[in-house]
């Protein structure tokens, strides 16, 4: 039998070993010593913008961003270690998390052709194109359709990029971190897209780097990012998904994103902000307020699976919260999205730049 033909309380069973002894190894190597200074600019002025838990996976930690009064610059601080990266991301976009994070991926075509058609008016017909941080690829197979005479070829550092590859969503799939490997895509692409990735760098700054080395004179990066600046942030707070604690390790303000790319040898030719809108802000704070509340669900990072009584009680409390849940969609795709942009609740911003 194979690992993902098992029960999933199986999986689940097998695997909370090697999570309780993480866990009792201690936290603290989890994160690198606490930042004095803005990783982007370099000042020292910094306070707190926000402290939370794990609200998605619910592992044990707590998180810290702070706010960088030079630039505005939001980013993780102390910043998870590379141990703390390997057990956080560990059965979120693969192992025990991969059929559930792959199916909602895989029912975004209509964002995904979004992403696409904002090529169109810059270079309508791009020859070769790389996705970085693709995930299991579902980008590129609906860009295929939009794009039908480009060769779509992923980059990523989970084993996804090569279930992407085998399923043919892809043609090429390269796994690792792309400024390491970079040097040997040197000038290959017509467009290198990163969508929803530069959040996640350790470096972003050395991710554009490798980004302009990536491009050939005159092709574009195309870069979709969680807006900091967005309304929604202030008034959700802790609730606010984009925030994904501890995943998330860097919001940069567009300000900031243009003038770097200026810096690097781009030109910023357009900016999107209702575009990029994905309408679930208020539905997911919802869901992530009920879920906190309830008791939690089985995870091989709790000490034992949840019994009877928790689980039913789990159960009433969300079956309690479908209403809220149902006018808290209604909210976001029908009264807030049309007014966005205008509203400045735009919860992401993309960017197309052409390397001269």
């Amino acid at each position: 039998m194979s690992e993902e033909s098992r029960p999933q309380a199986e999986r689940i069973a097998a695997a909370r070993p090697a999570y309780r002894a993480d866990i009792a190894a201690g936290l603290d190597r989890f994160f690198e010593p606490r930042r004095t200074t803005c990783p982007w600019c370099g000042a020292a002025e910094l306070t707190t913008r926000l402290r939370t838990t794990d609200l998605l996976q619910h592992k044990p930690g707590r998180f810290v961003l702070d706010r960088c009064g030079g630039c505005g610059h939001i980013f993780q601080n102390p910043r998870l270690s590379a141990e703390g990266l390997e057990f956080y991301y560990r059965d979120f976009y693969d192992g025990l998390g991969e059929k559930k994070l792959g199916d909602t991926f895989g029912g975004r075509t209509g964002m995904y052709r979004g992403r696409a058609g904002s090529m169109l008016p810059h270079d309508p017909a791009p020859k070769t194109w790389l996705d970085v941080g693709t995930g299991h690829g579902h980008f590129c197979a609906v860009a295929r359709e939009v794009l039908p005479a480009t060769t779509f070829d992923g980059l990523d550092f989970t084993d996804g990029v090569e279930l992407a590859a085998r399923e043919g969503r892809v043609e090429r799939g390269y796994r690792g971190a792309f400024p390491e490997l970079a040097p040997g895509l040197a000038g290959r692409y017509d467009v290198v897209s990163m969508f929803h990735y530069l959040e996640h760098s350790t470096d972003p700054d050395r991710e554009l780097r490798a980004a302009h080395e990536t491009v050939r004179p005159g092709g574009h990066l195309l870069i979709e990012v969680p807006d900091p600046e967005s309304r929604w942030a202030r008034l959700l707070g802790r609730w606010w998904l984009p925030w994904l604690q501890p995943q998330h390790l860097h919001f940069v303000p567009v300000a900031n994103l243009r003038e770097r790319l200026t810096r690097l040898g781009f030109t910023v030719v357009a900016e999107q902000h209702a575009e990029p809108h994905d309408p679930v802000d208020l539905l997911a704070a919802v869901w992530l307020a009920l879920d906190h509340a309830a008791p939690r669900d089985d995870a091989p990072w709790l000490p034992e699976r949840p019994g009877t009584l928790r689980r039913t009680l789990r159960a009433a409390l969300l079956l309690a919260g479908i209403p809220a849940l149902i006018a808290s969609t209604l909210l976001d795709r029908f009264a807030i999205r049309p007014l966005s942009h205008r509203l400045r609740v735009s919860n992401a911003y993309r960017i197309v730049a052409r390397r001269e």
